[in-house]
């Protein structure tokens, strides 16, 4: 049987949930089945991963997250380009933005099969609501063109399967997990942080500095706990970088938060933590989580999203309301007080990801619907 030709398109390659989804497809395809190629914006970690792994990456200069109706047009006839050259079988969107454009573009030079895998509606996200319509909008027309969508969790599939003629195009399939070489306690501690704490409970979280992450909320819940034993590490980098540290000092936490910046492999530095902490606004399903829970980490998380469908409230973690560091820093408390509570939530989470979210499962539901 002649392979098939998988073209994958991205638009941004840091290293984030969905570059990692397209990592994990990439590499783990049967090569005797299938050739990839993955196009992407930017020079991130995902290109240089994919280079390491020999497989071929295609630069998509002008491609941006941010909408600019001139660059996005360049971006759109570099599409056009790319698929008469490569001619693949199969099209592979990820992300809101390039989904939409890539659609198009695939409807356009008769590409076989379209498909668009969803990360996260971007509607969720705090917008006007006109701003909410256009993109519910546009993300409806990306599910018409494309001849399949995936959802990775059933609360995402559940906001748009009662649009117009989509309901039979729409399938999830969970994000997927594989093993981690944690490094030690310590190892990871003094890798964190150049003056130990060792007598100090951590909290840590592993997060894009975005407002959708909602850590202004979880910076306030250290306050509001007002325990000196206290210290929250924030791995990641971002645009709110410089609000986060305002907020730092005018709530005199300097001693207390620390923003570790970007970290590559930064998974295999969970076991610093005692508790982990994801206080997004809006979340389509969540990594990190997966990552704590094989790291065997009591788990705190907003009840918004697909995060429900990996931390059911008092059974594998606490589940808290979005926006509300009360909420936060009560739980925070809760993990603190009731050691035996949490030893059952690190045990049942972790059994669920090694479950519920194998590596093998997502490879194998992405070929089904490649070779449907």
């Amino acid at each position: 049987m002649e392979k098939k030709k998988i073209l994958y398109v991205i638009t941004k390659s840091n290293w984030g949930g969905a570059q990692r989804h397209i990592f994990d497809l990439a590499t783990n395809l049967p090569k005797e089945d299938f050739e990839v190629v993955v196009a992407l914006g930017g020079k991130g970690v995902l290109r240089e991963k994919l280079e390491d792994k020999n497989i071929r990456v295609v630069e998509i200069k002008n491609l941006t997250r941010d909408i600019n109706i001139f660059s996005d047009l360049k971006v759109f006839i570099d599409l056009i380009k790319i698929l008469k050259k490569e001619k693949p079988n199969i099209l592979h969107l990820h992300s809101s933005k390039i989904g939409g454009l890539g659609s198009l573009a695939g409807r356009l030079t008769d590409t076989p099969k379209i498909i668009f895998t969803v990360h996260g509606w971007a509607f969720n996200e705090e917008r006007a609501w006109w701003q909410k319509f256009i993109i519910k909008t546009l993300s409806w027309i990306t599910i018409i063109l494309s001849h399949k969508t995936i959802t990775v969790s059933e609360k995402a599939k559940e906001q748009v399967k009662h649009f117009p003629f989509v309901s039979k195009k729409i399938t999830t399939i969970y994000n997927a997990i594989h093993p981690i070489s944690f490094k030690t306690k310590e190892e990871a501690r003094n890798i964190l942080l150049s003056e130990q704490k060792e007598d100090k409970i951590w909290i840590g979280t592993i997060a894009e500095l975005h407002k959708n992450k909602g850590l202004l909320y979880a910076i306030k819940a250290i306050e509001i706990s007002n325990n000196p034993n206290l210290i929250f590490v924030i791995i990641g980098e971002g645009e709110e970088r410089e609000k986060i540290e305002e907020l730092i000092k005018m709530k005199e936490l300097e001693n207390k938060v620390f923003l570790a910046g970007h970290m590559n492999e930064a998974s295999e530095l969970l076991k610093a933590f005692d508790i982990f902490i994801l206080p997004s606004l809006t979340e389509a399903l969540g990594y990190v989580l997966l990552e704590a829970g094989l790291a065997e980490l009591p788990v705190i998380a907003s009840n918004t999203g697909g995060i429900p469908e990996i931390i059911k409230n008092l059974e594998t973690g606490i589940l808290t309301r979005v926006k509300d560091s009360k909420d936060i820093s009560q739980a925070i408390s809760h993990i603190i007080n009731k050691s035996e509570n949490s030893k059952i939530y690190k045990k049942n989470l972790k059994q669920k990801v090694e479950t519920l979210f194998k590596l093998d499962n997502m490879i194998e539901g992405n070929i089904n619907i490649y070779n449907d």
